[in-house]
């Protein structure tokens, strides 16, 4: 397997599909990253010179934030957003949606399982 950026992308696939296995970098860019290092986007993988591999490699250094640096950046962000108490940092510390989706239903990624609340008894019961 070959390693770009210090991630093992996959033998078997295109170029330009084994580069999305780079946390940060998807379709658009990886096609963008195979033109700007002059490598054929069909071209598997495995087939991929050390030359290639190391223009690629220099292309993504230069060019784009990806993995841990990425991943730190949006952490810092949404911390950001937390300590001003903006709507949206209170939104991520109550682990609800941020991006105004209703909550009434459908939020459970965001809200995890349901905790099902006992609910009152009627005075018919009570009797």
């Amino acid at each position: 397997m070959p390693r770009v950026a210090g991630v093992d992308i996959p033998n078997d696939k295109p170029t330009r599909i084994a580069l999305r296995y780079i946390y940060g970098i998807g379709p658009s860019f990886a096609d963008e990253i195979c033109k700007k290092a002059q490598v054929d986007p069909q071209a598997r993988a495995k087939d991929l010179t050390e030359d290639a591999l190391s223009k690629i490699a220099s292309v993504i250094d230069s060019d784009y934030v990806i993995e841990g640096q990425l991943r730190r950046q949006t952490q810092q962000n949404i911390a950001r957003l937390r300590d001003i108490g903006c709507y949206r940092g209170v939104r991520h510390r109550r682990g609800l949606p941020v991006r105004g989706q209703r909550t009434k239903t459908n939020a459970r990624t965001r809200k995890g399982p349901r905790k099902t609340v006992a609910g009152k008894k009627s005075v018919k019961e009570m009797r």
